[in-house]
């Protein structure tokens, strides 16, 4: 998807506007599901969670989802100035994704795609979790595109890389790497390829 920062004129709020991309518009399966996870994901309310205020169509073929809008910035960029987090700081921001994953699983809803991407901290150092839903939308319509694994392969749990069964241990299992990546400033397995990472998990 891409996302616009926008003004809610109403409200007088700025919002983040995701628009799904024009390749995936044909396929009726993923949009689909795009609506479905989103309205799913609406109904979530949690400290953690990136609310979604709303979800629709607009004109004939621009799906749009939108959600509150966080001023700071990913834990992957945090990760990336850093190299390495403390110890307090990752099991802080730990301790409040796993918050907001047992807010959604206790309502059915995986994730699907935790990773430092998904994940902004602002100034106070709160952390939100983002991209609920979407993630499984994607793995729904496929999980290989060309040569490349649709999804974050560094962060996949052994079952989502099997395209098996997922559940809410799925998203503990990328908590886990999400962990060890804040606290050692990479990721547990990477190799040359998509496939080669998928096997180490």
């Amino acid at each position: 998807a891409i996302v616009y920062k926008a003004k809610d004129v109403l409200l007088n709020r700025y919002v983040a506007i995701k628009i799904l991309k024009p390749e995936f518009l044909d396929d009726k399966k993923f949009i689909e599901n795009f609506r479905h996870e989103s309205q799913a994901a609406a109904s979530l309310t949690h400290p953690n969670i990136v609310n979604i205020y709303d979800v629709g169509l607009e004109g004939k073929n621009i799906n749009c989802i939108v959600m509150e809008y966080m001023e700071g910035e990913t834990l992957s960029s945090i990760i990336e100035r850093k190299g390495m987090m403390s110890d307090a700081e990752a099991i802080d921001i730990a301790k409040q994704i796993a918050s907001a994953l047992a807010c959604a699983h206790k309502n059915n809803i995986i994730h699907r795609d935790v990773k430092p991407h998904n994940i902004l901290v602002n100034e106070e150092g709160v952390a939100k979790i983002t991209d609920f839903g979407i993630a499984k939308a994607v793995s729904n319509t496929t999980l290989v595109a060309s040569d490349k694994v649709m999804g974050s392969v560094h962060y996949f749990s052994p079952e989502q890389a099997r395209g098996g069964y997922v559940d809410g241990k799925s998203d503990l299992y990328s908590l886990g790497i999400v962990m060890y990546e804040m606290v050692t400033g990479q990721v547990p397995f990477d190799g040359d390829n998509p496939v080669s990472v998928a096997m180490m998990h």
